[in-house]
């Protein structure tokens, strides 16, 4: 289902559903904007604390999904460490491809 999710977020990309990187996400999660924010199983523990945090006070659903690398070649962009969906429709794709056990 890996590739499956990594398809959906270049689709997303494509189409200005998503926002990347720490300060975009952040913005979208306080406009309250993002559908679900992933977040990079390997991101630093004071990146995904700050993004857990503020996910749950807003209320955005969050999950951990890949790698820096992986999440970034995905969307076609460098290495990033949290990405949120905008949109609700690939959002709810998403989170049934990744599964319950992986959501946050």
């Amino acid at each position: 289902m890996a590739s499956k999710v990594a398809a959906l977020l270049g689709f997303a990309q494509a189409a200005g559903k998503l926002a990347s990187g720490e300060s975009g996400v952040r913005t979208a999660v306080i406009k309250r904007r993002a559908s679900l924010v992933l977040l990079a199983a390997d991101a630093s523990a004071n990146t995904s604390k700050a993004f857990r945090n503020l996910s749950a006070y807003h209320g955005a659903a969050l999950a951990e999904y890949a790698t820096k690398e992986e999440l970034g070649r995905a969307i076609g962009k460098a290495p990033r460490s949290v990405v949120a969906v905008l949109d609700s429709g690939f959002a709810k794709v998403i989170k049934e491809c990744l599964g319950g056990e992986q959501e946050m």
